[in-house]
């Protein structure tokens, strides 16, 4: 962002601070990974990724959806670059991503859970 002066002077020098905003397209990117997780099931098979490696069929039964509605949501993960996969003879397992970004999601769903239910175990 340009050092234009703001139109109102309030006294917090904010004009200093906006050379240090992001530019629209990373906030973009930001939105588009909560876009991605702006479902609860998504959201739910991808925390179960962040623990175990699993199949489909295995996923699906977990979550009680059909493998269907899983695979769709898997890919979506995918590609988001959040979960990868490997194949082994027929079968193909899933598990998160070794990134930051992926690691990052997993600890703010788990402390967002933590917030918002006090109810949950603690022990995940």
């Amino acid at each position: 962002m340009s050092n234009l002066p703001l139109p109102h002077d309030h006294g917090q020098s904010m004009e200093r601070e906006l050379s240090h905003v992001p530019s629209v397209a990373e906030f973009q990117t930001v939105a588009d990974i909560f876009k991605q997780l702006g479902d609860g099931s998504r959201i739910r098979i991808f925390w179960l990724l962040c623990h175990c490696e699993e199949c489909v069929i295995n996923l699906s039964a977990m979550v009680d959806m059909s493998s269907p509605a899983v695979s769709h949501h898997l890919r979506q993960l995918k590609a988001g670059g959040l979960i990868v996969s490997r194949r082994e003879g027929k079968e193909v397992y899933y598990r998160a991503a070794d990134t930051q970004r992926a690691q990052l999601l997993h600890h703010m769903i788990e402390a967002l859970v933590a917030i918002t239910c006090p109810s949950a175990p603690e022990e995940r």
